[in-house]
Protein backbone atom coordinates (compact mmCIF):
# COMPACT_ATOMS: atom_id res chain seq x y z
CA UNK A 1 0.00 0.00 0.00
CA UNK A 2 0.88 3.72 -0.18
CA UNK A 3 -0.28 6.04 2.01
CA UNK A 4 -0.90 10.02 2.08
CA UNK A 5 -2.00 12.50 4.64
CA UNK A 6 -5.52 13.25 4.17
CA UNK A 7 -5.28 17.23 4.08
CA UNK A 8 -4.48 19.38 7.64
CA UNK A 9 -6.00 16.22 9.32
CA UNK A 10 -2.96 14.46 9.36
CA UNK A 11 -4.10 11.40 9.38
CA UNK A 12 -2.03 8.75 7.63
CA UNK A 13 -4.00 6.40 5.23
CA UNK A 14 -3.91 3.93 2.04
CA UNK A 15 -4.53 5.87 -1.23
CA UNK A 16 -7.26 2.94 -1.52
CA UNK A 17 -9.90 3.73 0.39
CA UNK A 18 -12.49 0.68 0.90
CA UNK A 19 -15.74 2.00 0.60
CA UNK A 20 -19.05 0.26 2.44
CA UNK A 21 -21.96 1.48 -0.06
CA UNK A 22 -22.52 1.52 -3.78
CA UNK A 23 -23.79 -1.78 -5.60
CA UNK A 24 -22.00 -3.91 -3.63
CA UNK A 25 -21.85 -2.67 0.30
CA UNK A 26 -18.95 -5.35 1.40
CA UNK A 27 -21.00 -8.36 -0.25
CA UNK A 28 -24.01 -7.57 0.99
CA UNK A 29 -25.33 -6.49 -2.35
CA UNK A 30 -24.10 -10.01 -3.52
CA UNK A 31 -26.28 -11.71 -0.96
CA UNK A 32 -23.12 -12.78 1.04
CA UNK A 33 -23.71 -13.44 4.78
CA UNK A 34 -22.37 -10.93 7.26
CA UNK A 35 -19.51 -13.22 8.50
CA UNK A 36 -17.97 -13.59 4.94
CA UNK A 37 -18.92 -9.71 4.92
CA UNK A 38 -16.87 -9.38 7.82
CA UNK A 39 -13.82 -11.55 6.23
CA UNK A 40 -13.92 -9.52 3.04
CA UNK A 41 -12.80 -6.45 5.09
CA UNK A 42 -10.36 -8.10 7.04
CA UNK A 43 -8.76 -9.05 3.54
CA UNK A 44 -8.41 -5.74 2.80
CA UNK A 45 -6.31 -4.46 6.07
CA UNK A 46 -4.48 -7.47 5.42
CA UNK A 47 -3.44 -5.69 2.17
CA UNK A 48 -2.53 -2.60 3.64
CA UNK A 49 -6.00 -0.63 3.48
CA UNK A 50 -6.30 1.39 6.28
CA UNK A 51 -9.52 3.97 5.47
CA UNK A 52 -12.68 2.56 5.42
CA UNK A 53 -15.91 4.86 4.96
CA UNK A 54 -19.59 4.02 5.93
CA UNK A 55 -22.88 5.39 6.79
CA UNK A 56 -26.13 5.12 8.41
CA UNK A 57 -28.12 5.06 4.62
CA UNK A 58 -25.48 2.18 3.78
CA UNK A 59 -26.69 -0.68 6.43
CA UNK A 60 -23.22 -2.11 6.69
CA UNK A 61 -22.26 0.24 10.06
CA UNK A 62 -22.20 -3.87 11.87
CA UNK A 63 -20.36 -5.58 9.40
CA UNK A 64 -17.35 -2.27 9.66
CA UNK A 65 -17.47 -2.40 13.32
CA UNK A 66 -17.32 -6.27 13.85
CA UNK A 67 -14.04 -6.65 11.26
CA UNK A 68 -12.66 -2.83 12.89
CA UNK A 69 -13.13 -4.85 16.35
CA UNK A 70 -10.21 -7.86 15.35
CA UNK A 71 -7.68 -4.94 14.85
CA UNK A 72 -6.07 -2.73 16.94
CA UNK A 73 -8.44 0.12 16.89
CA UNK A 74 -5.67 2.85 16.04
CA UNK A 75 -4.94 1.02 13.16
CA UNK A 76 -7.71 1.67 10.89
CA UNK A 77 -8.99 4.65 9.80
CA UNK A 78 -13.06 5.17 9.80
CA UNK A 79 -15.41 7.27 8.16
CA UNK A 80 -19.29 7.39 8.78
CA UNK A 81 -21.97 9.86 7.43
CA UNK A 82 -25.66 11.10 8.65
CA UNK A 83 -28.26 12.11 6.41
CA UNK A 84 -29.77 15.73 6.60
CA UNK A 85 -33.07 15.16 5.36
CA UNK A 86 -35.89 14.40 7.82
CA UNK A 87 -38.73 13.42 5.62
CA UNK A 88 -39.78 16.39 3.81
CA UNK A 89 -37.64 18.64 5.95
CA UNK A 90 -34.16 19.02 6.91
CA UNK A 91 -32.74 17.37 10.36
CA UNK A 92 -31.87 19.81 12.70
CA UNK A 93 -28.49 19.57 14.49
CA UNK A 94 -29.63 17.75 17.83
CA UNK A 95 -31.34 14.84 15.23
CA UNK A 96 -27.62 15.10 13.55
CA UNK A 97 -26.09 14.18 16.67
CA UNK A 98 -28.39 11.27 17.45
CA UNK A 99 -27.82 10.24 14.12
CA UNK A 100 -24.13 10.08 15.06
CA UNK A 101 -24.78 8.60 18.48
CA UNK A 102 -26.88 5.49 16.59
CA UNK A 103 -23.46 5.32 14.06
CA UNK A 104 -21.10 4.67 16.97
CA UNK A 105 -23.92 2.52 18.93
CA UNK A 106 -23.64 0.29 15.46
CA UNK A 107 -19.94 0.47 14.53
CA UNK A 108 -19.21 -0.08 18.67
CA UNK A 109 -17.21 2.32 19.23
CA UNK A 110 -16.13 5.71 21.12
CA UNK A 111 -15.08 7.89 18.10
CA UNK A 112 -14.88 7.86 14.39
CA UNK A 113 -11.63 9.78 12.42
CA UNK A 114 -13.82 10.83 10.08
CA UNK A 115 -17.73 12.37 10.34
CA UNK A 116 -19.48 13.72 7.15
CA UNK A 117 -22.84 14.88 6.55
CA UNK A 118 -24.43 12.93 3.76
CA UNK A 119 -25.33 14.31 -0.03
CA UNK A 120 -25.56 17.90 1.20
CA UNK A 121 -27.18 19.74 -2.07
CA UNK A 122 -26.57 23.19 -2.62
CA UNK A 123 -29.55 24.82 -1.21
CA UNK A 124 -29.19 23.42 1.65
CA UNK A 125 -25.71 24.77 2.45
CA UNK A 126 -26.54 27.81 4.30
CA UNK A 127 -28.69 25.53 6.47
CA UNK A 128 -26.24 22.97 7.27
CA UNK A 129 -23.58 25.27 8.01
CA UNK A 130 -25.58 27.57 10.22
CA UNK A 131 -28.19 25.20 12.09
CA UNK A 132 -26.27 21.68 12.19
CA UNK A 133 -22.44 22.31 11.91
CA UNK A 134 -21.85 24.12 15.48
CA UNK A 135 -23.85 21.10 16.88
CA UNK A 136 -20.85 19.04 14.95
CA UNK A 137 -18.54 21.26 16.57
CA UNK A 138 -19.31 20.56 20.01
CA UNK A 139 -18.85 16.31 19.56
CA UNK A 140 -15.93 17.38 18.16
CA UNK A 141 -14.53 19.26 21.04
CA UNK A 142 -16.11 15.85 23.18
CA UNK A 143 -13.97 13.51 21.32
CA UNK A 144 -16.85 11.61 19.86
CA UNK A 145 -15.84 12.50 15.92
CA UNK A 146 -12.26 14.16 15.67
CA UNK A 147 -12.64 15.39 12.31
CA UNK A 148 -15.46 16.90 10.17
CA UNK A 149 -16.78 16.94 6.58
CA UNK A 150 -19.50 16.30 4.10
CA UNK A 151 -20.02 15.21 0.50
CA UNK A 152 -22.11 16.35 -2.42
CA UNK A 153 -24.54 14.82 -4.18
CA UNK A 154 -23.39 14.16 -7.15
CA UNK A 155 -26.08 13.55 -9.52
CA UNK A 156 -28.01 16.48 -8.04
CA UNK A 157 -25.09 18.85 -8.57
CA UNK A 158 -22.96 18.23 -11.41
CA UNK A 159 -21.41 21.78 -10.83
CA UNK A 160 -19.95 20.88 -7.72
CA UNK A 161 -21.25 24.37 -6.38
CA UNK A 162 -21.83 22.66 -2.70
CA UNK A 163 -17.82 21.34 -3.09
CA UNK A 164 -16.75 24.52 -4.37
CA UNK A 165 -18.18 26.51 -1.59
CA UNK A 166 -17.14 24.27 1.32
CA UNK A 167 -13.56 23.99 0.61
CA UNK A 168 -12.89 27.52 1.47
CA UNK A 169 -14.84 27.08 4.31
CA UNK A 170 -12.35 26.40 7.33
CA UNK A 171 -14.51 24.09 9.51
CA UNK A 172 -14.71 21.38 7.05
CA UNK A 173 -11.36 19.62 7.03
CA UNK A 174 -12.79 16.40 4.55
CA UNK A 175 -15.16 16.19 1.56
CA UNK A 176 -16.19 13.71 -0.65
CA UNK A 177 -16.65 13.93 -4.23
CA UNK A 178 -17.29 12.81 -7.65
CA UNK A 179 -14.53 12.50 -10.21
CA UNK A 180 -13.07 10.38 -12.92
CA UNK A 181 -12.46 10.05 -16.70
CA UNK A 182 -15.37 11.96 -18.13
CA UNK A 183 -16.35 13.99 -15.16
CA UNK A 184 -13.53 16.20 -14.65
CA UNK A 185 -14.55 19.69 -13.27
CA UNK A 186 -12.87 19.18 -9.83
CA UNK A 187 -9.65 19.66 -11.61
CA UNK A 188 -10.46 23.44 -12.20
CA UNK A 189 -12.68 24.52 -9.45
CA UNK A 190 -11.93 22.00 -6.62
CA UNK A 191 -8.88 20.23 -6.57
CA UNK A 192 -6.56 24.18 -6.84
CA UNK A 193 -8.26 25.00 -3.62
CA UNK A 194 -8.27 21.55 -1.47
CA UNK A 195 -4.51 21.77 -2.14
CA UNK A 196 -3.80 25.23 -1.07
CA UNK A 197 -6.19 25.15 2.17
CA UNK A 198 -5.69 21.57 3.07
CA UNK A 199 -8.98 19.85 2.68
CA UNK A 200 -8.66 16.13 2.66
CA UNK A 201 -10.44 14.82 -0.70
CA UNK A 202 -12.36 11.13 -0.77
CA UNK A 203 -12.95 10.41 -4.23
CA UNK A 204 -16.23 8.22 -5.22
CA UNK A 205 -17.66 7.53 -8.56
CA UNK A 206 -14.36 6.88 -10.02
CA UNK A 207 -15.58 3.32 -11.47
CA UNK A 208 -19.48 2.90 -11.83
CA UNK A 209 -21.11 1.68 -15.14
CA UNK A 210 -19.97 3.81 -17.37
CA UNK A 211 -16.43 2.31 -16.95
CA UNK A 212 -17.52 -1.24 -16.02
CA UNK A 213 -21.03 -2.08 -18.23
CA UNK A 214 -19.00 -1.44 -22.32
CA UNK A 215 -22.88 -0.71 -23.31
CA UNK A 216 -23.24 2.02 -20.86
CA UNK A 217 -19.95 3.51 -22.05
CA UNK A 218 -21.37 3.22 -25.68
CA UNK A 219 -24.49 5.00 -24.73
CA UNK A 220 -23.24 7.65 -23.10
CA UNK A 221 -20.56 8.52 -25.79
CA UNK A 222 -23.60 7.98 -28.29
CA UNK A 223 -25.74 10.80 -26.90
CA UNK A 224 -22.81 13.15 -26.06
CA UNK A 225 -21.67 12.79 -29.62
CA UNK A 226 -25.41 13.64 -30.76
CA UNK A 227 -24.93 16.38 -28.35
CA UNK A 228 -21.93 17.83 -30.11
CA UNK A 229 -20.20 17.20 -26.79
CA UNK A 230 -17.57 14.59 -28.15
CA UNK A 231 -16.04 14.02 -31.25
CA UNK A 232 -18.28 11.67 -33.62
CA UNK A 233 -15.89 9.20 -34.50
CA UNK A 234 -15.50 8.53 -31.07
CA UNK A 235 -19.10 7.40 -31.21
CA UNK A 236 -18.88 5.24 -34.09
CA UNK A 237 -16.32 3.23 -32.18
CA UNK A 238 -17.17 -0.72 -30.26
CA UNK A 239 -15.43 0.38 -27.45
CA UNK A 240 -14.54 4.01 -27.16
CA UNK A 241 -12.35 4.29 -24.47
CA UNK A 242 -9.71 1.10 -25.84
CA UNK A 243 -6.69 3.58 -27.20
CA UNK A 244 -6.83 3.66 -23.80
CA UNK A 245 -5.69 -0.23 -23.55
CA UNK A 246 -2.35 -1.25 -24.84
CA UNK A 247 1.47 -2.16 -23.90
CA UNK A 248 2.69 0.17 -21.93
CA UNK A 249 -1.22 1.78 -20.88
CA UNK A 250 -3.71 0.08 -18.67
CA UNK A 251 -4.94 -3.49 -18.68
CA UNK A 252 -8.82 -2.27 -19.21
CA UNK A 253 -10.44 0.56 -19.05
CA UNK A 254 -11.62 -0.33 -15.47
CA UNK A 255 -7.80 0.21 -14.93
CA UNK A 256 -7.05 3.22 -17.01
CA UNK A 257 -10.16 4.73 -14.40
CA UNK A 258 -8.60 4.39 -11.18
CA UNK A 259 -5.07 5.32 -12.34
CA UNK A 260 -6.58 8.70 -13.79
CA UNK A 261 -8.25 9.26 -10.72
CA UNK A 262 -5.57 7.81 -8.46
CA UNK A 263 -2.90 10.32 -10.42
CA UNK A 264 -4.41 13.66 -10.53
CA UNK A 265 -2.62 16.22 -8.64
CA UNK A 266 -5.30 16.79 -5.26
CA UNK A 267 -6.34 13.26 -5.18
CA UNK A 268 -5.68 12.44 -1.44
CA UNK A 269 -7.78 8.88 -1.41
CA UNK A 270 -9.73 6.61 -4.39
CA UNK A 271 -12.70 4.99 -2.79
CA UNK A 272 -13.30 1.32 -4.08
CA UNK A 273 -16.19 -1.00 -3.71
CA UNK A 274 -16.35 -4.74 -3.65
CA UNK A 275 -17.93 -7.73 -2.88
CA UNK A 276 -15.56 -10.22 -4.18
CA UNK A 277 -12.04 -11.22 -3.01
CA UNK A 278 -10.54 -11.03 -6.40
CA UNK A 279 -12.82 -7.63 -7.15
CA UNK A 280 -10.81 -6.15 -4.03
CA UNK A 281 -7.20 -7.24 -4.58
CA UNK A 282 -7.52 -5.92 -8.73
CA UNK A 283 -9.48 -2.60 -7.45
CA UNK A 284 -5.98 -2.42 -4.94
CA UNK A 285 -3.52 -3.28 -7.64
CA UNK A 286 -4.84 -0.38 -10.29
CA UNK A 287 -4.84 2.25 -7.81
CA UNK A 288 -1.39 1.29 -6.82
CA UNK A 289 0.14 1.30 -10.34
CA UNK A 290 2.24 4.10 -12.09
CA UNK A 291 0.46 7.08 -13.73
CA UNK A 292 -1.44 6.88 -17.25
CA UNK A 293 1.28 7.80 -20.01
CA UNK A 294 1.32 10.74 -20.12
CA UNK A 295 -0.21 11.26 -23.74
CA UNK A 296 -3.40 9.08 -22.74
CA UNK A 297 -3.97 11.50 -19.87
CA UNK A 298 -3.57 14.72 -22.36
CA UNK A 299 -6.45 13.12 -24.48
CA UNK A 300 -8.51 12.17 -22.00
CA UNK A 301 -8.31 15.96 -20.94
CA UNK A 302 -8.98 17.19 -24.34
CA UNK A 303 -11.66 14.78 -24.84
CA UNK A 304 -13.74 14.95 -21.62
CA UNK A 305 -12.17 18.00 -19.78
CA UNK A 306 -15.33 20.47 -20.72
CA UNK A 307 -18.59 17.33 -19.62
CA UNK A 308 -20.67 17.32 -16.52
CA UNK A 309 -22.80 15.39 -15.05
CA UNK A 310 -21.58 12.26 -17.01
CA UNK A 311 -21.65 8.57 -15.52
CA UNK A 312 -23.15 9.65 -12.05
CA UNK A 313 -25.57 6.30 -11.86
CA UNK A 314 -26.91 6.09 -8.30
CA UNK A 315 -26.33 2.19 -6.49
CA UNK A 316 -29.51 0.26 -7.95
CA UNK A 317 -31.04 0.08 -4.53
CA UNK A 318 -30.77 4.13 -3.91
CA UNK A 319 -33.75 6.25 -5.14
CA UNK A 320 -33.03 9.43 -6.73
Amino acid sequence: MQYTTLGRTGLKVGVAGLGAGGNSRLGMGRGLPEDACVALVREAFDLGVNFIDTAEAYGTEEIVGKAVAQVPRDSVVVSTKAGIRRGDRWATGPEVVESMEASLKRLAMEHVEVFLLHAVPPKAYEYVTNEILPHLLRQKDAGKVRHIGLTETAPNDPKQETIRRAVRDDPWEVVMLAFHMMNQKARRHVFPVTRERGVGTLLMFVVRNIFSNPDALRTAVRELAAAGKVPADLAERDGPLDFLVHAGGADSITDAAYRFARHEPGTDIVLFGTGDRGHLRTNIESILKPPLPTADVERLYALFGELEGVGLDLPAHVAT
